[in-house]
């Protein structure tokens, strides 16, 4: 059975607890992540077979790192071993990647290191069906981008359905270039797009309706989804489906959350999701993307496959980690909760 392939940064998230309590428990919780390998988690756990390449030093810690993520039914077969070290990045538990908290520590890691040529793209996709990367990857540095280019390149002639995540770091971009000039020229070969109407505005160019987004409704935003989906499909004729994720802070604590899809000329909308506390913002996009493949690599309807991500992406919310522990049984009960209050 061909698998998903996910491509990207594997990051080690320290999580301190604030307040100096790192420094007097001598603990900091660590965390094993990255967006395309929470994907790739996610995947693995709704059974699909499913394999994740990144670039790790040659050493015992990337073993340890690769073996427990094996366990977890990801092919690492395709880990590239070079460079000489792994990539980190500092945020306090349950904070947001968005937050201006998040410190970076991944200049000279090995990912990052990686340069064109040296990943056999042919053989490496050769029992692939889907490529997923995210916009994160390309936010690095040239080199990243150039090898981004030829994984896509390959992909497109192998066949693959590819799929990107609009994820807009504006930390990463710290290389000269802008991520309009960089992101068009990758989401050409895309076939699933995936990210909101502000990442479209941000990282392709697509126009940000100022009146709709003033309005702040759901009503607006979701005509601004059909808006900016149109443009991306215009745009980039690959493009066959557009997903656009909507989550917002509520006033005294907890989330907003919906999302909507599409394709066909229609757009599908999940149910409306609401909780007043979050346990944990990281990955919750990831496991939105999951939930996208999941469903489509299962032939799932329209309806089916945005109900299924934003109920995944909405129940991460509610775990420590950086990747989804929720099975299929638990996010169709989600669903069938919010569908109920429909």
């Amino acid at each position: 059975m061909k698998k998903v392939f996910c491509f990207g940064e594997l990051l080690l998230r320290m999580s301190p607890v604030l307040g100096q309590q790192w420094l007097k428990t001598n603990v900091l919780p660590v965390f094993v992540g990255g967006a395309e390998l929470n994907v790739a988690q996610a995947l693995a756990g709704w059974q699909v077979p499913v394999q994740y390449c990144t670039a790790l030093p040659q050493n015992y810690l990337s073993q340890e790192i690769c073996d427990l993520i094996s366990e977890k039914h990801v092919d690492m077969s395709r880990v590239h071993f070079s460079g000489e070290r792994i990539g980190t990045y500092y945020l306090p538990q349950g904070a947001d990647l968005k937050n201006a908290g998040v410190i970076y520590d991944r200049a000279y890691s090995s990912f990052a290191s990686l340069k064109p040529g040296m990943i056999n793209w042919d053989e490496t996709l050769k029992d692939a069906n889907w490529f997923h990367f995210s916009a994160i990857s390309p936010a690095l540095n040239t080199d990243a981008v150039a090898v981004l280019e030829e994984a896509l390149q390959a992909a497109t002639r192998l066949g693959l359905t590819i799929s990107v995540d609009l994820n807009y770091r504006a930390k990463l971009w710290q290389y000269g270039k802008k991520p309009v000039e960089v992101m068009p020229a990758l989401a050409k070969y895309c076939h699933v797009i995936m990210g909101n109407i502000w990442a479209a505005a941000n990282l392709l160019g697509m126009p940000l309706n100022e009146t709709l987004v003033a309005a702040d409704n759901s009503t607006e935003y979701l005509q601004h989804a059909v808006e900016t989906s149109n443009a991306i499909m215009q745009h980039f004729p690959t493009c066959h489906t557009v997903a656009n994720t909507f989550r917002f802070d509520k006033e005294g604590g907890g989330i907003l959350y919906y999302a909507a899809l599409q394709t066909g000329g229609r757009q599908y909308v999940s149910p409306t999701f609401t909780i007043d506390k979050i346990v944990d913002k990281v990955g919750s996009g990831d496991c939105f993307m999951g939930g996208l493949i999941y469903s489509m690599y299962n032939s799932h309807q329209p309806q089916d496959i945005i109900n299924y991500a934003a109920a995944a992406a909405f129940g991460k919310l509610q775990e420590v980690g950086d990747a989804t522990r929720q099975d299929v049984a638990a996010v169709q009960s989600t669903i069938q909760r919010y569908e109920q209050k429909r």
